[in-house]
């Protein structure tokens, strides 16, 4: 704990050199190169692969858990807690760029690049393509069913939108001291994104085998599985953010002026609301 130049006493708490960031930086390593030799076909890459993951795993819960244990001491003052709120709020920005690039691409193919392939200067080359979405593009000539907006979509939305409204009570309930009650939410709303999963994969499975839509079916399939692919790996990030919260709040930890960590994840929450919701109007219903 470095202290005020003054000597009024703590100014800004400096953590002691730590080993996880390396090992972070290895992992990634491990996982880049196995990846590389995955795609290359040589036999070992998907094992590096599995190496580098598991050590990322280690070190998120040591680096995480070093953290954790310094905000229970009480060793981070007002200004630590800033920079814990600065830095969530540009992770969660270039999340939102993260995003906007497929969107981006997205809004590209739609309204620029299929309706150019359709243009008269293209009609020598594929006379029988109609510039419509959804489509395969010009080349691909399997017939395939596009996902309705109706049905599981529908269901995820309102499954997620309610998510988030579990989620805000159980925040009030913390700021208000109801830790029953903010145990109770929080599990409900962990529940509920669980289950938009299950049903994401269903979805999925039901994509593949019913409507011939796949990764694989064109510009549509492809930016359908991309958007919403990784959309569902946030949700999965985001669900296991809150079960490590709840798993927090029954050792006692939060309380109503100390529980940046619940809101963090909470911020996470709702912009991965958010991005469905965008998702929903511009991918499935539009």
């Amino acid at each position: 704990m470095s202290t005020n130049p003054t000597g009024a006493g703590p100014y800004y708490f400096v953590p002691q050199p730590s080993y996880w960031p390396i090992t972070g930086s290895c992992a990634l390593l491990l996982m880049g190169f196995g990846a590389a030799s995955w795609f290359n076909s040589y036999a070992f890459g998907p094992w590096m692969v599995l190496a580098g993951f598991l050590v990322l795993l280690m070190m998120m819960f040591g680096w995480f858990g070093r953290v954790i244990d310094e905000s229970e001491h009480r060793l981070y003052n007002a200004k630590v807690d800033v920079s814990f709120r600065w830095g969530m709020s540009w992770f969660i920005f270039s999340e939102v760029m993260f995003f906007a690039a497929f969107f981006g691409a997205l809004f590209y193919v739609r309204n620029m690049s299929v309706p150019d392939l359709g243009g008269l200067e293209q009609k020598l080359l594929w006379p029988d393509f109609n510039p419509s979405w959804p489509t395969n593009g010009p080349y691909l000539k399997d017939a395939f069913t596009p996902m309705e907006a109706i049905g599981i979509p529908l269901l995820n939305t309102i499954i997620l939108v309610s998510s988030g409204g579990t989620l805000t009570i159980a925040h009030h309930a913390l700021k208000a001291g109801h830790r029953g009650a903010l145990k109770a939410w929080l599990f409900v709303t962990i529940v509920l994104g669980f289950t938009f999963l299950g049903f994401q994969a269903y979805e999925y499975t039901h994509a593949y085998s019913a409507l011939n839509l796949k990764l694989s079916t064109g510009v549509y399939g492809s930016t359908f599985f991309m958007l919403t692919g990784f959309h569902g790996f946030h949700v999965t990030i985001g669900a296991l953010m809150l079960s490590v919260m709840l798993a927090r709040a029954f050792r006692g930890h939060f309380d109503a002026s100390h529980h940046f960590a619940f809101e963090a994840a909470a911020w996470y929450w709702h912009f991965v609301d958010v991005v469905w919701l965008l998702l929903f109007i511009l991918v499935y219903w539009m």
